[in-house]
């Protein structure tokens, strides 16, 4: 028996509602978050150390490409946050519908964008 329906495996071709990829997104962030413990543990264990480790960590974090790995590390705890609220709130009936899962998600994307500009600026 062959099927007779269409099959499309490549995922750049499927267009992906915008709460979709909020929930996707808030997985990435998730694992990031998750990956990146161990390297900011290690980086504590050794500002505590003592004062040359916390010199030794100062002077690592200004360099300009550390910078903006810790952006990207901040934007995905915030966005992480964000996105988490949202879905707390949904399991809770708020904004459970479909305009208002659209709604949210437009919205956590426009707070993430606002955040990661004043985060940029902070940084820099």
């Amino acid at each position: 028996m062959t099927p007779k329906r269409p099959i499309n495996l490549n995922l750049l071709t499927i267009a992906f509602p915008v709460p979709a990829i909020v929930s996707i997104l808030h997985r990435i962030s998730g694992v990031i978050l998750f990956l990146m413990i161990p390297a900011f543990l290690a980086l504590l264990a050794c500002s505590l150390h003592n004062v040359e480790g916390f010199n030794k960590v100062l002077s690592f974090l200004v360099h300009p490409l550390i910078k903006f790995f810790m952006w990207g590390v901040l934007l995905a705890l915030f966005y992480h946050l964000i996105a988490g609220i949202r879905h707390l709130l949904m399991d809770v009936h708020c904004g459970d519908s479909l305009k208002g899962g659209r709604i949210g998600a437009k919205l956590v994307l426009a707070v993430t964008i606002i955040f990661a500009i004043f985060l940029g600026i902070w940084l820099w």
